[in-house]
């Protein structure tokens, strides 16, 4: 996880508007490369409820994306492309997690060795095979949607999934316990996660009922990957860690984009 700076004593003097746009600008700095103007001070647990608004920026800036894309290029090439702005958009911050944590998970080794190599730089055959699947899956999922679907619906599902996968980062960090003694993660498990660090998900929640009478699938779609990717992180490890976190994010977001892609909402 990148570094944290905590704001102390000017932070109580802020009135609450000012307070949750810093809030918000800490959060597209953290989990993105947008600029968002000079860095700001912040809580981590302030900005954390709006991973799913960042993630809906991202969203608008992908339907953008793949708008010029698809001007030039056929959807293959375009769904390339949009898979190549989703890595871009995010410095591979959550790719380099996923790396990281197939390394760490699947090294056969205790918790203490597996959390250990997680914190290792290097990318092993295990997180490099892991970043390759991802992007492939997300890049089939893609082209699935744009394929399979109206320009409407295609609009909706690029806006909606990257969302989807921030707020995931939420119900990991709300479910396990961090599982490192000191870390720049640390500071996001400081106190546990309340319903109202939950509200900005509302927003691609509510925007999910245009994804018409299945909606309720791809939302159970949605909650059957964040649990399921839960329980294997609490059967393997018992805690949680920003590159598992990292890990999720991308996990949910190639799943959505192959679900949302099969067929059922066409």
């Amino acid at each position: 996880m990148a570094t944290l700076k905590n704001e102390n004593g000017p932070r109580g003097k802020t009135c609450a508007p000012a307070a949750s746009w810093n809030d918000f600008r800490s959060a597209v700095q953290f989990i993105t490369i947008l600029p968002a103007g000079r860095e700001a001070g912040f809580s981590a647990s302030g900005m954390i409820r709006f991973f799913p608004v960042v993630g809906l920026v991202i969203g608008i800036l992908l339907i953008l994306v793949d708008r010029c894309a698809s001007l030039f290029w056929g959807p293959g090439t375009a769904a390339l492309l949009d898979t190549v702005f989703l890595a871009a958009v995010t410095g591979a911050f959550h790719l380099d997690g996923l790396g990281d944590t197939a390394d760490g998970l699947f090294s056969h080794r205790s918790r203490e060795r597996a959390l250990e190599i997680m914190k290792d730089s290097r990318t092993g055959m295990m997180g490099l095979v892991a970043v390759i699947c991802i992007l492939a899956l997300k890049t089939a999922g893609i082209y699935s949607v744009k394929t399979t679907h109206p320009p409407h619906a295609v609009m909706l599902f690029l806006l909606i999934i990257p969302a989807y996968a921030r707020t995931a980062m939420l119900f990991g960090f709300r479910s396990l316990p961090y599982g490192r003694p000191s870390g720049t993660g640390r500071d996001f498990f400081e106190r546990p996660m309340k319903a109202m660090d939950f509200v900005w998900f509302a927003i691609p929640l509510l925007l999910s009922v245009f994804a018409g009478a299945w909606f309720v699938l791809f939302n159970a779609a949605f909650c059957a990957t964040v649990f399921l990717v839960l329980l294997f992180y609490k059967k393997k490890m018992g805690c949680i860690t920003g590159d598992m976190l990292g890990a999720m994010t991308e996990i949910t977001e190639a799943v959505l984009f192959l679900f949302a892609g099969a067929g059922i909402f066409s």
